[in-house]
């Protein structure tokens, strides 16, 4: 009897659903997109229903290939689950993760960390994507996804890496000019670098006094002007280093700066809010060896005084 769905068709679904369209899974999957529409087809054919609406610019899912992307990411989770129960502590870790991370923290901590998590465990292929934003809650594109902030979604698992604090700094050069602003309010009169990433509000800085207690403390939120902006903290920070403005960045990005004396910290009266480091993922990556493998060398890592005491382009 031939059976209508097996698990090779089910894993290839989930790496079609993931590529987007039939060229770009046949891409990454080292074949021609003649063999991938010819599998799908065979898959279609067996079932008797369509599972995928081809289109000329991207292919989408049918009700009933919604369905069966569920159930098949579901049933592969439960495989993979079975394997590390059974195998536990021995299973070495092996296979795809799908990693991503934001542009200048992923370059500066997370693609040398993975250079060395690969060496460690050479059965384990890694594919980092770089991108200015985190994707959206939900996306099924990656295993790993390392994001500033605890994401919204709660049916991800995110998993605390390491405190990140924001910290205001300018340049010797540039305050020497035009003077050093004291309160928050005070940085109207500024040129304030901008930095456009993430979901946040675009030129608006908050901060909150530093003492007190929670229910006594005030928050300002500050809207910033400035004659520059990027998407790239790294970027940012030159131009902070040359004296054009002030920037509000992570600490790890700027301390050794601030050790030098090429920047100086303001208004250390007030806190900015945190923009901690966590690794997210879908709970049934939970039991995954491999996911756990890397996010605990990424953990421990961070935990190391040359690690998060390094200076880095961070975000």
């Amino acid at each position: 009897m031939t059976k209508l769905i097996s698990p090779a068709d089910l894993g290839f679904f989930i790496a079609l659903s993931n590529a987007g369209s039939l060229s770009a899974a046949a891409r990454e999957q080292g074949i021609s997109t003649a063999a991938v529409s010819r599998h799908l087809g065979l898959m279609e054919s067996r079932l008797g229903i369509p599972l995928v609406n081809r289109t000329t610019r991207r292919m989408g899912l049918t009700p009933e290939g919604e369905v069966y992307l569920d159930y098949a990411r579901k049933i592969m989770g439960d495989i993979e689950g079975l394997e590390n129960h059974l195998l536990g502590a021995t299973a070495a870790p092996q296979g795809l993760l799908r990693v991503n991370a934001t542009l200048g923290f992923g370059r500066s901590h997370i693609a040398p960390l993975i250079s060395q998590f690969t060496r460690l465990h050479p059965k384990v292929d890694v594919q980092l994507q770089l991108s200015v934003n985190p994707p959206p809650s939900g996306d099924d594109a990656f295993d790993i996804c390392f994001r500033f902030g605890n994401p919204p979604d709660s049916r991800s698992i995110a998993r605390f890496i390491a405190a990140n604090q924001r910290v205001v700094v300018a340049s010797p050069a540039y305050l020497k000019k035009f003077g050093t602003p004291k309160t928050p309010a005070d940085l109207a009169k500024h040129n304030c670098i901008g930095i456009r990433q993430g979901d946040e509000a675009y030129g608006l800085w908050r901060f909150t006094t530093a003492k007190g207690k929670a229910k006594e403390q005030q928050t300002e939120s500050i809207k910033i002007r400035g004659n520059l902006t990027t998407n790239d903290g790294g970027v940012a920070l030159n131009w902070a280093l040359d004296g054009h403005g002030v920037l509000l960045r992570a600490q790890w990005d700027v301390e050794k700066y601030l050790q030098s004396g090429q920047l100086v910290q303001l208004l250390t009266p007030y806190h900015s809010p945190d923009a901690d480091i966590y690794a997210v993922y879908a709970e049934r990556h939970r039991t995954s060896v491999r996911v756990k493998a890397l996010i605990d060398f990424v953990a421990a890592a961070f935990k190391r005084p040359e690690v998060s005491a390094a200076s880095s382009r961070a975000v």
